[in-house]
């Protein structure tokens, strides 16, 4: 059985995401999840709640989910523009090199500042929103931040390796994947861990059928890989931040069946021990 990691992002976005996810880190079926610090609801309680699932023993990695798209707001004072650019024009602005360095560094100071202050401790990994995470300019940033303040927390690079064919079929995880391979050599390069492969994009259509898309996810993957999903309930506050709503739930009730762990099995998989 090859070991894995199903980590849910977006945790304090809303009460109803966070509280879905809580309730698969109890249910077994989530072993990380990745906190949006820079979002209204990601307060103090909610950090003591996913805490306290540790307290006996590990359940959950958590880790800091990078935000730098709108409609969340900058933390650091020093960031030069006052609010985040839609997802669309940070790719462009990234790519162009148009970010200022010291500010981004700033920035991912503030927002692991804000980590730290809700759990008391370091990330157990880092990655980003929208995979921010790995575009240029912010790769190197996130890479000097960690090195610094939290080296003993992986990143999440998000290369499949998977054929080419199947890569440009999936768009998203072909450009994913180019991105992610300069990611992973800088990485290392900071004498940073990264996981081995990643799975778990889909285009997020009204009739996308997630319990169709899952076990596709799962073939072939290596041991130490990261999938990705956003379980969540939807609630007022997540439709006002986030396109993404009711496919959140649909992602819930799969992985809350019965028949979840069987589908993992099947494919040789269990989730990951957390340390």
């Amino acid at each position: 059985m090859r070991l894995i990691w199903l980590c849910a992002d977006d945790y304090g976005i809303s009460p109803g995401v966070s509280l879905a996810i809580r309730d698969l880190v109890v249910r077994g079926r989530l072993n990380a999840t990745s906190v949006l610090v820079l979002a209204a609801a990601c307060h103090r309680s909610e950090a003591l709640a996913l805490d306290a699932l540790n307290s006996i023993a590990p359940r959950v990695a958590i880790g800091l989910h990078v935000a730098l798209t709108a409609p969340f707001r900058p933390l650091s004072s020093e960031f030069r523009a006052r609010a985040f650019m839609p997802l669309g024009a940070t790719v462009r602005h990234a790519f162009l090199h148009r970010f200022d360095a010291s500010s981004l560094v700033a920035e991912l100071n503030a927002q692991l500042d804000k980590f730290c202050e809700l759990f008391g401790r370091a990330p157990d990994y880092i990655d980003g929103h929208h995979h921010v995470h790995l575009f240029p300019q912010v790769r190197d940033a996130v890479l000097a931040v960690a090195r610094e303040r939290a080296p003993n927390a992986w990143i999440r690079q998000c290369g499949r390796g998977a054929p080419l064919i199947r890569k440009i079929a999936d768009y998203k995880a072909f450009f994913l994947d180019l991105i992610s391979r300069d990611f992973a050599r800088r990485a290392r390069a900071a004498g940073l861990r990264t996981n081995s492969a990643f799975a778990g994009t889909y285009e997020f259509s009204d009739d996308a059928d997630f319990a169709a898309l899952f076990p596709r996810f799962l073939d072939g993957l290596p041991e130490g890989s990261v999938v990705v999903c956003h379980p969540g309930f939807v609630d007022a506050e997540l439709q006002r931040l986030d396109p993404l709503t009711t496919l959140r739930e649909r992602e819930y009730a799969f992985l809350a069946a019965d028949g979840f762990p069987g589908v993992l099995a099947a494919h040789g998989l269990r989730l990951h021990p957390v340390a």
